[in-house]
């Protein structure tokens, strides 16, 4: 094995993909050294040249404040670079397995460009074993070169929280991983000099792909956990968040709210486990069962709110509802993989008139994305039922009086997130 050269004050950093991850990233290493942005989407680096961010991840002056941070949509300008931070999605396609393209593509493009002694690093959620059963043999086909003797892997999942203005990257503890012991060190180096939070360095890239992976699995099962009490507290006509609330005053009761789950991390990064799970030849039960339970919960909701007005004497077929949010999480544009479309598709097939409206939204990525046409503002008396889908601080500064004026004369009103009192609403989880 060659030693390797490069030093940490000779890094010349690139960060591939510039969504809800990278671009904040490459922010903050922007204010402290040279960066060059790299993104194919052409329109994304003529709004960030412009010194605007449509994910509001990231506001003028903090762009601004990134005086060494430059953006481009060459890829040959990537050969200036020897470190290499790739941010891309890693999606699931239809069948809820793991669509590693968008990874594929931009290893290859770094490989395009590769020198001895470069080192790529990923920070896309992978399951276990992704960067170098997948990653490294791409850019090795590419770039002609051999691993971890002509040019270097690490591994540093994201940790990014869309719409959280308060738990930001730098003050997010990190997990850091290298394919060599002093590879590990110079990724653990770059890393500290923007995390203010600390890092924490794995013993290997597969111990900090599967550390990433469990977290929002973890997650999901103790979401699933909570849906399922909703249904069983339904039921018995006891008020799920109620017995939450009582429940929490234990110092180590876990404080999951039961809902949709869906956004880019918590309902995808289970496929991976699972997906990587069964190629071993192992079942994952509990895992799996939390995805179709979380993934069952909006046609849950709408045969609730169907059984809600049926009992009101209201005409479904042909009735309208207006969805109030269809981001995955408040506060925040972000609309990958929201499961408010669930509600929506289920609404249509009882031949319900649906509006949504959510002002986060650009409503032309909405209908590029679901087809879906928002309205710009809800008609006062004008519903059937009214589902709040979304916690936006919007709809919370509301109140349950301009709420309940959106419905007609008999309406049902379906509080999903909890933002109106028990007795403002006629359902809720």
């Amino acid at each position: 094995m060659r030693e390797i050269q490069l030093q940490i004050q000779d890094v010349k950093l690139a960060v591939v993909g510039l969504g809800y991850v990278g671009l904040p990233l490459a922010v903050e290493f922007g204010k402290k050294r040279s960066v060059l942005g790299f993104d194919i989407n052409a329109r994304r680096i003529a709004e960030l040249k412009d010194g605007h961010d449509h994910t509001l991840e990231v506001d003028g002056p903090e762009l601004a404040s990134a005086s060494h941070l430059s953006f481009s949509g060459e890829a040959a300008q990537l050969a200036q670079a020897n470190v290499f931070i790739v941010t891309v999605p890693t999606p699931i396609d239809e069948y809820k397995q793991p669509d590693l393209t968008p990874l594929v593509r931009a290893s290859e493009t770094i490989g395009k460009v590769l020198k001895r002694g470069d080192v790529v690093i990923y920070e896309s959620t992978v399951y276990p074993g992704a960067t170098e059963e997948v990653c490294v043999p791409v850019l090795e086909r590419v770039s002609g070169l051999r691993f971890n003797e002509d040019f270097y892997a690490g591994y540093s999942p994201e940790r990014i929280n869309p719409g959280d203005k308060t738990h930001r990257v730098s003050s997010i503890r990190k997990v850091t991983s290298g394919s060599t012991p002093e590879i590990a060190e110079l990724v653990d180096t770059l890393y500290k000099q923007i995390i203010v939070a600390g890092t924490h360095k794995a013993p290997s890239i597969r111990v900090a792909e599967a550390a990433k992976v469990i977290e929002n699995t973890q997650r999901d099962v103790n979401i699933a956990l909570v849906n399922e009490l909703a249904l069983i507290f339904n039921k018995m006509g006891i008020d799920t968040l109620a017995v939450l609330e009582a429940a929490g005053t234990k110092w180590n009761f876990l404080p999951f709210r039961p809902g949709l789950v869906g956004g880019h991390c918590i309902s995808v990064d289970p496929y991976y486990l699972t997906h990587k799970a069964q190629a071993i030849g192992y079942h994952p039960e509990i895992i799996l069962a939390g995805r179709r339970l979380n993934d069952s919960m909006g046609g849950y909701v709408v045969s609730q709110l169907v059984k809600a007005m049926t009992k009101r004497r209201i005409q479904v077929q042909g009735s309208r509802v207006l969805v109030m949010g269809l981001t995955f999480k408040e506060n925040c544009p972000d609309l990958r993989n929201t499961r408010v479309v669930d509600i929506v598709r289920e609404l249509h097939e009882y031949n319900i008139d649906v509006d949504v409206y959510d002002p986060w939204v650009d409503a032309a990525e909405a209908q590029h994305e679901y087809g879906l046409a928002l309205v710009a503002a809800p008609k006062v008396s004008a519903y059937d039922g009214i589902i709040v889908a979304v916690a936006h601080k919007q709809f919370a500064e509301m109140g349950a009086q301009a709420i309940h004026a959106l419905g007609k004369a008999e309406h049902v009103v379906y509080d999903l997130k909890y933002i109106l009192a028990a007795d403002e609403s006629d359902l809720r989880l």
